[in-house]
């Protein structure tokens, strides 16, 4: 996915080319991440990437353009770390270990700055249409990732039948980027993870009832004699 979307149109560019194409596209990600993408001029991106004006113009004439690969990469790295973690999920053990994985990398900051492709939709959202309707389509996918993998959950045996997979996907989504707002404003991660503790806590009430074994059972019994 992140290769899909550094190469984006890039197919006609030299390697030369592809390499100034990445670095310009890598240093606007990195500044509108941190400043945002009002606050990041296309001449703060040519700076930061150390490219002349003919350069940067040359593959991307303006920041509409910019602005739309950079939420194309960061989507694409996003959800190549969460395929990584989630690809897998089966049991509750595995969604502890997401939940540690996300808080862990956003303690890195201190929760700075937010999610990457949340704190996008938070400024672009209402200003521009294409790009809205781009991010609404990754967090698809990535609250897809959630959903296949609560599904088998239920296949296994873990969840009960009656388990709405794709709802329980969209309430843990919803405690992630709850979290990850929480943990930006406070600059601690604590937030975040009690927000996935509780949507955790949410999915463990469909959780099939563990069964007894006879045998382990009647020794209990026979032990409290």
């Amino acid at each position: 996915m992140a290769e899909q979307a550094r190469d984006k149109n890039s197919s006609r560019l030299t390697e030369r080319g592809r390499a100034t194409r990445e670095r310009i596209l890598r240093a606007a990600g990195d500044m509108m991440y941190v400043k945002g993408v009002s606050l990041t001029t296309l001449d703060d991106v040519r700076a930061a990437s150390g490219t002349s004006k003919s350069q940067l113009y040359r593959h991307y004439p303006d920041k509409d353009a910019l602005v739309r690969d950079v939420v194309a990469l960061q989507a694409a790295e996003v959800l190549d770390r969460h395929q990584q973690l989630l690809r897998r999920l089966n049991s509750f053990r595995g969604l502890e270990r997401w939940r540690d994985a996300v808080v862990e990398r956003n303690a890195l900051r201190n929760g700075a700055y937010g999610c990457p492709l949340g704190s996008l939709a938070g400024e672009l959202a209402d200003q521009d249409e294409e790009a809205r309707q781009a991010i609404a389509r990754h967090f698809a996918t990535w609250e897809g990732l959630l959903e296949a993998g609560l599904v088998r959950m239920k296949d296994s045996g873990v969840l009960r039948a009656d388990a709405d997979a794709k709802g329980l996907a969209t309430g843990l989504m919803a405690a992630l980027q709850g979290g990850y707002l929480l943990a930006q404003t406070a600059q601690d991660v604590k937030p975040m993870r009690i927000a996935l503790d509780m949507a955790i806590a949410h999915v463990r009430t469909y959780a099939v009832p563990a069964e007894v074994d006879d045998a382990d059972a009647s020794q209990g019994e026979a032990g409290g004699r």
